[in-house]
């Protein structure tokens, strides 16, 4: 079983796994550490993740970027259209409900649902884990926001069971921060009185996060958490371009933001200034045919960065003051302010976290970048039965509250009709049980109590319960309690488990002593209910017709990738063959060989650059290589038998030299070996060096350019032969002493005398029948 953690980012992920007893940051297939969050479509394959980074700013119409925070939301929602459109160049669209894309695929107009992107990027993510590991990708964890509503959530792992994945976990992006670095302490207090309190505070691409968690031995707790959805590396980027597009609309003449492609090499460029800044007073801005063959270039200075982007800065503090005020804690009794995240690395971000801890010191001891797949890693691990973590309890917390509204029942005109079951920083997971008085169907729904909180436009509704039947208790126009299971997993997901009532029996206690009379005993039993309730998870039809899209789509990528692999090989080999033809081969082909082949090598040429060659299958590639190698497989293999032929041989000498060497000397350690036996191994290796001369002499009476006599698989196939046959000779054990009953084991210091010459076990060995001595630390 692979333990794999997933950082799902807005701008990129990261991949964790658990080996060699630590964990383990994976490089994707061009050996970066992380793999952008991006997914593009093309006329023949979709490019998923570094791929499409390449295709972002000449294919950007049908390259889609935010899925992190397009996933789990409506086409509807105000955020979309007011803050999203501004990342993404893409066509969004209603697709079932929620927001999707219209994007040119294989020729033609499609629309996807988000949660059909991020199921296509978690599979490129579990393709390099697979690769990377060389095992089927099952389990997994992966971080969300803490932010992330019920209906985000479920998109998710929707998009996780499209990719063939089972998410043993959702977690909270700052537990799992909190999760790595907690695990890994030694010195961790012994009670809960006595927590160390710690502040995390992630300074991401697109949002800002903040936790306070409480740590004692085995433990972590988090308190209250705090966000920030608008503050981010992001918005910092963009108030950049903006700055830069109005001085060079005044400086040049041209509008950068009419054009994406300007926009993408304008917003690289504004990338590279903030990293320069974070580090220098001033920085030039170099943009190279930014539009209309211009070359735009500007310079800043970190007070006017600062001031472009104090409005960003500003909202900090509020989410940083919101976590402590909610955790009830005093800042004497925060230990420490641990920072990840990219924008941490901005002197003015850490200005301003330092401004709400003035006599404190803030801390990067984590890996700024890596820490959320870490510790979603260990959350993974901890859920294997494969490995042993060290035992470590997670009490992570609802960041919104949740209520439960209903009709009020007719017989009761004083009923609430309304609860709030989960409320803001209830422990997940978590159960509720709550009880109905109904004597006929009835409806529930869950929905959050404080839409205000919510990211930007969201529906606050969470799903909808239907009892069925109720069952009086009695007499048909009785009421019946109707109790109904309510449950926030670990996933921070909300479900109705159970609806039933409550049957009591009462029983003889079998028990009773003889003469007494039996008492009674009260038996509560559960009868179940039935119930029908629905969220915004997929149905099952739909999550099929979605998996079997993916899963042909997926094939149909992989052909295209081998095709062009195929295609890649085939052109390789024709410039590689023609190239040593006339060089390393020279002397292993013949004049008729070469030109046959030589010939063929333009023909295949001509046709692949034609226009049947440039798109084709993968099988006529493949033939096409194949009909080359028959040609071109005698000459390279004449190349590389010469190439190995001396290695082998001088290794075959030094095999035949050793053996013979052994099976002839006067060493003690082959005193007990019958020299028949040793006459047989010597006549072995004299045989095989008789044999091995004759091969050279015939072989050195050969021309290059034909076939050889004496190939490297023969060599090692008759240096095979003496190790197998004279190993076992020669490393006979010496046959152990038994002692004479009757006669004295020799004390240490003493020579037995040797009868029948038999080897005597030497003065310091122990005899036989004593146990050997245990090696002590």
């Amino acid at each position: 079983m692979a333990v794999v953690g997933i950082d799902f980012g807005a701008l990129h992920s990261k991949i964790g796994v658990a080996r060699h007893r630590g964990i383990d940051i994976i490089v994707n297939e061009v050996s970066n550490r992380q793999t952008p969050s991006l997914v593009s479509f093309g006329v023949k394959q979709r490019s998923i993740g570094e791929s499409a980074k390449t295709l972002e700013s000449s294919n950007f119409r049908n390259t889609i970027g935010s899925l992190k925070r397009l996933l789990g939301r409506t086409f509807a929602d105000p955020e979309i259209a007011e803050v999203e459109k501004k990342f993404t160049h893409v066509n969004l669209a209603d697709v079932g409900g929620t927001v999707g894309v219209k994007v040119n695929y294989l020729g033609e107009q499609r629309e996807f649902s988000v949660t059909q992107l991020v199921a296509a990027y978690l599979g490129k993510l579990r393709d390099i884990a697979a690769n990377e590991l060389k095992t089927g990708i099952n389990d997994i964890v992966i971080t969300v926001p803490g932010w992330y509503t019920d209906a985000q959530r479920r998109a998710l792992h929707d998009a996780a069971q499209i990719a063939n994945l089972n998410v043993l976990r959702l977690i909270n992006d700052t537990t799992a921060i909190a999760l790595g670095y907690g695990i890994t302490k030694q010195e961790l207090p012994e009670a809960p009185e006595n927590s160390r309190h710690v502040v995390f505070i992630d300074v991401g691409h697109s949002s800002l996060s903040v936790a306070v968690v409480a740590f004692w031995k085995g433990n972590l707790t988090v308190k209250s958490t705090a966000y920030d959805r608008h503050v981010g590396g992001r918005d910092i980027d963009y108030a950049l371009v903006q700055h830069f597009a109005k001085e060079f609309k005044g400086k040049y003449g041209i509008d950068v933001l009419s054009s994406p492609k300007a926009m993408f090499r304008l917003a690289a460029g504004c990338d590279r200034v903030k990293k320069v800044l974070s580090a220098n007073a001033e920085a030039p801005l170099n943009v190279e045919s930014i539009m209309n063959d211009i070359d735009a270039s500007s310079k800043l200075t970190r007070e006017e960065y600062e001031q472009l982007i104090a409005p960003l800065l500003e909202r900090i503090t509020a989410p940083i003051q919101e976590a402590l005020a909610y955790s009830g804690l005093q800042l004497n009794e925060i230990d420490a302010i641990e920072l990840v995240g990219g924008g941490t690395r901005i002197p003015a971000v850490r200005a301003k976290i330092q401004s709400v801890f003035p006599d404190r010191t803030l801390s990067t001891t984590l890996n700024q970048d890596e820490a959320a797949a870490r510790g979603a890693t260990f959350a993974c691990a901890s859920l294997s039965p494969v490995f042993r973590v060290r035992d470590f309890a997670m009490h992570d917390i609802s960041p919104y509250p949740i209520k439960i509204h209903w009709e009020r029942a007719a017989e009761d005109p004083d009923e609430d009709t309304e609860l709030t079951v989960f409320n803001k920083g209830n422990p997940i997971p978590s159960t509720k049980v709550l009880s109905f008085y109904r004597k006929e169907p009835f409806d529930l729904q869950a929905s959050y109590a404080e839409p205000s909180s919510l990211p930007g436009g969201i529906n606050p509704w969470i799903a909808n319960f239907h009892c069925k039947q109720v069952v009086p208790e009695g007499e048909p126009t009785d009421i019946s309690v109707v109790k109904v299971k309510t449950r926030l997993n670990h996933h921070g997901i909300l479900s109705f488990e159970q609806a039933y009532v409550e049957e009591v029996e009462e029983k003889e206690d079998a028990m009773a002593v003889d003469g007494e009379e039996p008492k009674k005993k009260r038996v509560v039993r559960k009868k179940d209910v039935p119930f029908t309730w629905g969220s915004t998870s997929l149905d099952s039809s739909k999550l099929e017709e979605y998996r079997a899209a993916e899963a042909e789509m997926h094939a149909a990528d992989k052909l295209v990738m081998d095709t062009e692999d195929r295609k890649n090989a085939l052109e390789e080999y024709i410039y590689d063959t023609r190239s040593k033809l006339d060089d390393r081969y020279a002397p292993y082909v013949q004049a008729p060989e070469k030109e046959k082949l030589l010939v063929a090598l333009q023909e295949a040429e001509d046709w692949l650059y034609s226009e049947e060659g440039e798109d084709t299958t993968k099988s006529a590639y493949v033939s096409r290589l194949d009909a080359l190698k028959v040609l071109g497989d005698p000459i390279t293999n004449r190349y590389r038998e010469a190439e190995d032929r001396i290695k082998v041989i001088s290794q075959l000498r030094e095999t035949i030299n050793k053996y013979m060497s052994d099976a002839t000397s006067s060493d003690d350690k082959y005193s007990h070996i019958d020299e028949k036996d040793k006459q047989s191994v010597v006549e072995k290796c004299a045989t095989v060096q008789q044999w091995l001369e004759d091969q050279i002499a015939r072989q050195t009476e050969r021309a290059k350019n034909v076939d050889p006599v004496l190939t490297a698989a023969e060599v090692n196939k008759r240096r095979d032969e003496i190790i197998y046959f004279a190993t076992p000779i020669l490393s006979k054990p010496k046959p152990k002493v038994v002692p004479t009953p009757g006669q004295d084991t020799p004390k240490s210091g003493q020579q037995t005398p040797q009868t029948n010459n038999e080897q005597q076990p030497p003065p310091e060995e122990k005899p036989s029948n004593e146990p050997p001595e245990m090696d002590v630390d």
